[in-house]
């Protein structure tokens, strides 16, 4: 049973990594145009509005409608518009053509099916700016860190301290990917806890961030591709959903712990350690060892369901300086080649193709004798 809500505004962010060009570096123009059609053929219907962009090789769908999370209709539209370019993408013979699509048949929404999925319903206040964020060439713990920055951390957020409908904190909805559970963190109090967990990003994923007296702040894809479907196809290039203003952080704050250079797994075969790099539209292209990995940050005012924008927030000299100090590191992590730290663990590299490796020369190891 879906229920509509007539009240509520529902914001769907909804990404697959559907076919790209030339390898893994960026979508191609008219798998865009064909998306963008699609969503507005369904404006006034299923949804209200709709913004299609990329960041690297993955198709972003942005909508919006009264129908809540988790919507059936909703989350088919999304389907029939994937496969429908992963189609344009093999008539191309464009790389990857159709790699997030890990099933045929719909079956009722897309999580679990390989599209990466973060969704928000909310009442709009009087002025309800959103940002939203989406990257390349890693996976969802990424914003980890970040989050925790923008809704825990007063040196970053003076609001914490200064805004009284902050002071008293806000709630972490924390995912355990690996056992499928949840648990809930309150801040400032429980914030050695959260941070016990969040900084294994690999198995421990914030979903949503709530104030304490409920009003939804932040929300996050949580899919994990290898775990979905036993083998490495790609890392999961996550996206997330930032409310700013009003009793939230401002949008400066939320966009403040962005000019640090994070390294987070992902990039090249998804197998390497990288640090994350804020560009602009025009920079939404991996192109060196398939990166690095890259994160886009649009943002836009909503007015009765309506997205006016977008503002092209990474698109600004003020983040030259961070983008500068990735290249660094960038050059730093390279010269390690297949070692560790740049490579990733080997707990972490069981769900890539080095396993394929490793079962070849099973055989062939011999017992050292004592």
């Amino acid at each position: 049973m879906y229920c509509i809500s007539m009240a509520k505004i529902t914001i769907s962010l909804i990404k697959a990594d559907i076919g790209s060009f030339p390898g893994h570096s960026q979508t191609h123009p008219l798998i865009l145009e064909k998306a963008a059609k699609m969503l507005k053929e369904a404006e006034g219907g299923i949804i209200i509005d709709s913004f299609v962009t990329h960041v690297g090789d993955d198709l972003q769908l942005i909508m919006t409608h009264r129908r809540g999370e988790n919507d059936k209709e909703v989350h088919e539209l999304a389907w029939k518009i994937f496969r429908t370019c992963a189609d344009m993408a093999r008539s191309m013979k464009l790389y990857g053509a159709g790699q997030d699509l890990l099933s045929d048949a719909f079956s009722g929404n897309v999580k679990g099916m390989g599209p990466g999925v973060a969704e928000m319903e909310f009442e709009e206040r009087k002025s309800d700016p959103v940002l939203l964020f989406m990257a390349d060439k890693t996976e969802p713990g990424a914003w980890n860190y970040f989050l925790y920055k923008m809704f825990a951390d007063p040196f970053n957020s003076p609001g914490l301290v200064i805004d009284p409908q902050m002071h008293d904190g806000f709630v972490f909805e924390v995912h355990d990917l690996m056992e499928k559970r949840k648990i809930r963190f309150r801040t400032p109090e429980e914030i050695y806890s959260l941070l016990a967990y969040i900084g294994a990003p690999s198995r421990y994923v914030i979903k949503y961030v709530h104030r304490k007296d409920g009003i939804i702040a932040a929300s996050t894809s949580t899919q994990r591709l290898s775990l979905i479907a036993g083998r490495y196809v790609g890392k999961d290039d996550p996206v997330m959903i930032v409310r700013a203003q009003n009793g939230l952080p401002a949008v400066g704050e939320v966009l403040e712990p962005f000019a640090t250079p994070i390294i987070v797994a992902g990039w090249m075969r998804g197998s390497h350690h990288g640090p994350l790099m804020p560009v602009g539209l025009c920079d939404a292209k991996c192109t060196r060892f398939d990166g690095p990995p890259r994160v886009i940050c649009l943002g836009f005012q909503i007015n009765e369901g309506k997205l006016i924008g977008p503002g092209d927030m990474f698109d600004d000299p003020a983040y030259d300086r961070v983008r500068g100090r990735v290249n660094e590191l960038a050059d730093m992590l390279r010269a390690h080649g297949p070692f560790e730290p740049h490579r990733l663990s080997l707990d972490e590299m069981e769900y890539t193709t080095l396993t394929v490796v490793e079962k070849e020369y099973e055989k062939r190891w011999e017992p050292i004798p004592e």
